[in-house]
């Protein structure tokens, strides 16, 4: 006889338990941050923001968003043809998503909404979005060591940090590389596991999907161009940082520059609340703080930085999902749900 477990109340247990320690840890990291903040001299940094650097920002930023789309469109080349609207529109739901959904739903999201327009199989898409941000981490850390070689002062958690970053990034290489390689072994391991056999047939035809994702980085070409959008787009979110702490009349090179976006980055894959609330401020402090600037003046930048991300993934999200009626941030609605 059939089990009838519902599985719902485990999976509601589990986010409830990620949504309380993402809680903590913010609170924890904004109590850090926050202590001994002049909170009328952020109001006037703010205030005094020159338009024009903003203005260039919000280019930059659609710019680099743009390039992820494109990059994106890469490997999911391996499968099909992916028009460069549906990629950009797709990208630009997902990063809206991963700024409100916990969990980064919103690779779920972009997911669903490529899988719609194209038939390709949502765990291939899935798994070449996450193979994407494995790629990501694993630039960073190289960009974070070679920064860190070059400059006097090193903030004392990346130095902590850039040994396990490290071996997470080089583990993901290694899945990337040996995961496609042993593909007889996968399939023999699922056949062998005691499961009825539609649902063994359906583990291993994911399986096979999720393998095809990870071989769009296994043909030369493909990575090659991958490598050259993963370059500029981090320059290009460098080059941001600067940009924006010209805004505030403040000036950072850029190696600071590259080490606060790499922070950025990095901390986001921690448990958050929506928005990253904590983990930026956290970032923010502890890095540009070693560099001459008072707590204050960090607080000032990353309000500014989270205040105009926030209304650029939000205007390009909302657009995307109302091009998409499809799909909204839950999931896919029920008039057009694939079968």
């Amino acid at each position: 006889m059939a089990s009838t477990t519902n599985p719902r109340p485990s999976i509601l247990r589990s986010r409830a338990l990620h949504l309380a320690l993402a809680g903590i840890l913010a609170a924890v990291l904004l109590y850090y941050s926050l202590r001994g903040i002049d909170w009328p001299q952020v109001w006037v940094t703010l205030s005094h923001a020159e338009l024009k650097f903003i203005l260039v920002w919000l280019v930059i930023v659609t710019l680099s968003l743009f390039l992820r789309a494109l990059r994106w469109r890469v490997l999911l080349s391996a499968e099909g043809p992916v028009s460069v609207s549906t990629a950009f529109w797709a990208t630009s739901a997902g990063y809206f998503g991963n700024n409100f959904l916990p969990f980064r739903a919103g690779e779920v999201v972009r997911t669903l909404m490529i899988s719609i327009r194209t038939g390709m199989s949502k765990s291939f898409v899935l798994t070449t979005a996450l193979s994407e941000r494995i790629f990501d981490a694993i630039t960073l850390v190289g960009i974070a060591a070679i920064v860190l070689l070059t400059l006097p002062i090193k903030p004392g958690w990346f130095s902590h940090a850039a040994t396990p970053f490290a071996i997470i990034g080089l583990g993901g290489v290694l899945a990337i590389v040996l995961l496609p390689k042993l593909e007889p072994l996968w399939e023999a391991i699922l056949r062998k596991l005691p499961l009825p056999h539609l649902l063994s047939e359906k583990l291993i035809a994911i399986m096979l999907q999720v393998l095809t994702g990870i071989r769009a980085f296994h043909d030369a070409r493909r990575l090659a161009i991958f490598l050259a959008f993963t370059g500029v787009i981090w320059t290009c979110d460098s080059i941001t940082a600067v940009i924006g702490m010209y805004a505030l009349g403040m000036n950072i090179g850029l190696a600071v520059a590259f080490l606060l976006i790499t922070g950025l980055a990095l901390g986001s894959a921690l448990p958050s609340t929506p928005g990253y609330v904590g983990i930026y401020q956290f970032v923010a402090v502890s890095v540009l703080v070693p560099f001459g600037f008072s707590k204050t003046a960090a607080i000032a930048y990353i309000v500014l930085f989270q205040g105009l991300q926030f209304a650029n993934t939000a205007f390009w999200g909302v657009l995307a999902l109302t091009r998409n009626k499809g799909v909204s941030l839950t999931g896919v609605s029920p008039v057009t749900r694939p079968t």
